[in-house]
């Protein structure tokens, strides 16, 4: 229990007490030229903003996905995913009217005990801004006000040390994960 009392029993956990499909990020920019992605510094107010809203525009969800290099999977599978999911986290930079996503994640789940994580992804203009830890934080307060108690996810190599600062470890009794593929 040590571990989720360190993200969740703080002031920062009820600092957003909004029960919306959206909530902002506790820290706002103003012409922050880190957020903004081209390097230029603007004088309108840079905000974060998380969404649990489902209704995501699938052609920006992919151009995300490729940015960071991912593979291009079927737009009409994507969209079965996320009907499919327990919860679905999106990550936005809003610059007056205007919104751009940079970051998505979802979680399976049993709705009792279980959740897996799948899909996160922060566009690389925001990536090493703490945006992604914002991101992960935010997928674990919804899925712990869901009384979900074990979260798992799967990750690759090269990110393994940014979920480990977050506190996922390998499994301590040291039970290996199994696969099973269509040959």
């Amino acid at each position: 229990m040590g571990f989720w009392k360190t993200w969740f029993s703080t002031s920062e956990a009820n600092s957003t007490t909004r029960t919306t499909p959206s909530e902002e990020y506790a820290v706002e920019t103003v012409g922050n030229s880190d957020l903004n992605g081209v390097g230029e510094v603007h004088q309108q107010e840079t905000r974060i903003v998380f969404s649990t809203e489902r209704d995501l525009d699938l052609y920006e969800l992919e151009e995300l996905c490729d940015s960071v290099g991912w593979s291009r999977r079927p737009l009409r599978k994507v969209k079965k995913a996320i009907e499919h999911s327990f919860l679905v986290a999106s990550m936005w930079q809003v610059r007056g009217n205007k919104r751009r996503l940079i970051g998505f994640a979802r979680a399976t789940s049993d709705h009792a005990f279980n959740a897996t994580i799948w899909d996160v992804v922060v566009h690389p203009d925001f990536q090493a801004k703490g945006l992604g830890k914002a991101l992960m934080k935010y997928v674990l307060k919804k899925l712990r006000s869901e009384e979900i108690s074990n979260v798992t996810l799967f990750a690759d190599p090269h990110v393994l040390d940014f979920y480990r600062g977050l506190g996922f470890m390998s499994d301590p009794e040291g039970i290996k994960g199994m696969f099973w593929y269509p040959h």
